[in-house]
């Protein structure tokens, strides 16, 4: 208590019945604070459709992204054996150029007057140079897709990841099921009502005659 809260009090100007505010205000929020948990608890989950299963739609995503992996290896395989094939025919280009590059040559030494023979036997040297060039392309762009295949390893990685957390589901479902077994069908069973009597959902309750009747029937 202040000083001024002790002054107040013994000239008689302060209730101390009076409700403090922020307590008052503490109080409003716990009471939100609880409506809003009672909304949460009252959510109840989807239903069991195939549409909500959840270990269907891990199997529908290992399925799926299992064939897209296999269509794009095979694109990539392809795209492989036409580099491969570029570089095959790559190889003929600069044996032809290096064949022009010797006959000009030559044909210069000796015609030196003939401006032409020197022009193609340096457009023979020029050709080989491109196709030098167009061989680290191509095989440059062999290494990427090298690489492209390496990391769509991890496709797969993910795809066991996935099984393996369905297979854990699953078991985890048998043991449930297992560990909520009864000798008795359901078919077989007392109905129960939903609610008994001290629920405050409902008014629909069942009475202590119908307990007792309950009780009854399950000691026959």
């Amino acid at each position: 208590m202040t000083q001024e809260e002790l002054d107040a009090l013994m000239a008689g100007d302060l209730d101390l019945d009076a409700e403090d505010p922020v307590e008052k205000g503490s109080e409003e929020e716990a009471s939100a604070s609880e409506e809003a948990l009672d909304e949460e608890e009252v959510l109840t989950p989807p239903p069991a459709t195939k549409e909500h299963q959840v270990v269907h739609q891990l199997d529908d995503v290992t399925r799926d992204s299992e064939e897209k992996a296999s269509e794009i290896f095979d694109a990539l395989d392809v795209v492989m054996n036409d580099i491969e094939g570029a570089l095959a025919a790559n190889e003929k280009i600069q044996a032809i150029a290096a064949d022009f590059e010797t006959l000009f040559g030559t044909l210069r030494e000796k015609f030196p007057g003939i401006e032409r023979f020197e022009h193609a036997e340096s457009e023979a040297r020029e050709l080989q140079r491109l196709s030098d060039e167009t061989v680290e392309l191509l095989q440059s762009a062999n290494d990427q897709i090298l690489g492209a295949m390496d990391t769509m390893q991890y496709q797969d990685i993910h795809r066991q990841k996935i099984e393996r957390v369905i297979n854990i589901m699953r078991a985890l479902s048998r043991y449930m099921s297992a560990l909520f077994e009864g000798s008795i069908e359901d078919e077989k069973r007392v109905k129960s009502a939903r609610h008994i009597e001290g629920d405050t959902a409902t008014e629909e309750v069942i009475s202590n005659d119908d307990i007792e009747a309950l009780i009854a029937q399950f000691g026959k």
